[in-house]
């Protein structure tokens, strides 16, 4: 196995860069930790380089008893062992797993998605904080969404730390980003699904919604939610129930209540 001693090494550099800049098709993922590239590896997806931290090879760890999995089962995998002060360069978080890897994933679009039958798409629009959108990549896989839109002013659902709090959904749920919530809405209205917009009140509750058929569930995002034009273009309204003086709830948690109640609801 090859070791690397120098930040300057072109697969160090290829990590950082990826770090700063996430593929924005999500073609090239950035795993961290031995949990994320175990699903990886559970999906089968095609890994471009493994990257283990010196001082896990010298033990029995999960990272080197991995690594070398990997090494066993798939050729032309670029597995190295790295030094220690050099792997924290490579790994984005703060305390290092001691194991990092580049995998690739099949990209798909917002027309393939809505392609499908049967149809429970989330569209996310302008969910800006990476966990947040991480987090409703995981609620969707969870409650049986068949793909995510990911839209407007939104965090790039293929960054580290998005990639992360989905906990390895993104390496498997159809995920799509697309320019902007209104191309999704024609996107929509091309593909004959019912549009249904999360709003903070006056909006049915979830329990009296017909989720059956093609539907769309759009969720805007933190403060604003969805842009009033957009909410109008809907064809039904749809809100949490809240005890006051509650008025509002983190993205996430509304989202989460609302894919459970169209789950419950769908055949």
């Amino acid at each position: 196995m090859k070791t690397i001693s120098s930040r300057q090494n072109a697969i160090v550099r290829a990590y950082r860069d990826l770090a700063d800049q996430p593929d924005p098709g999500g073609a090239s993922l950035l795993l961290d930790g031995v949990h994320l590239v175990r699903e990886a590896r559970a999906a089968s997806l095609r890994f471009e380089s493994v990257a283990v931290a010196a001082s896990h090879l010298a033990a029995a760890t999960e990272e080197s008893a991995l690594a070398f999995q990997l090494m066993r089962e798939r050729e032309g995998v670029d597995v190295v062992a790295v030094d220690d002060q050099v792997f924290s360069a490579m790994s984005p978080v703060r305390a290092p797993s001691g194991i990092v890897a580049v995998a690739h994933r099949e990209p798909t679009t917002a027309a393939a998605i809505f392609e499908q039958a049967p149809l429970f798409a989330l569209v996310v629009a302008d969910v800006q904080d990476p966990g947040n959108l991480g987090s409703l990549l995981r609620i969707a896989e969870a409650g049986g969404a068949t793909g995510v839109i990911v839209c407007g002013e939104s965090a790039n659902p293929f960054s580290w730390k998005a990639v992360r709090g989905s906990m390895g959904s993104v390496l498997r749920l159809p995920v799509a980003r697309s320019p902007s919530v209104e191309q999704t809405m024609a996107e929509i209205r091309k593909a004959g699904a019912n549009a249904i917009a999360a709003v903070p009140r006056e909006g049915d509750d979830p329990d009296t919604v017909d989720w059956s058929g093609r539907i769309a569930l759009l969720l805007g995002g933190e403060g604003e939610g969805l842009d009033p034009r957009v909410v109008a273009e809907c064809d039904q309204r749809v809100s949490v129930p809240m005890a006051p003086p509650v008025e509002s709830l983190n993205v996430a948690a509304a989202g989460a209540i609302l894919v459970y109640a169209a789950r419950r609801a769908r055949p």
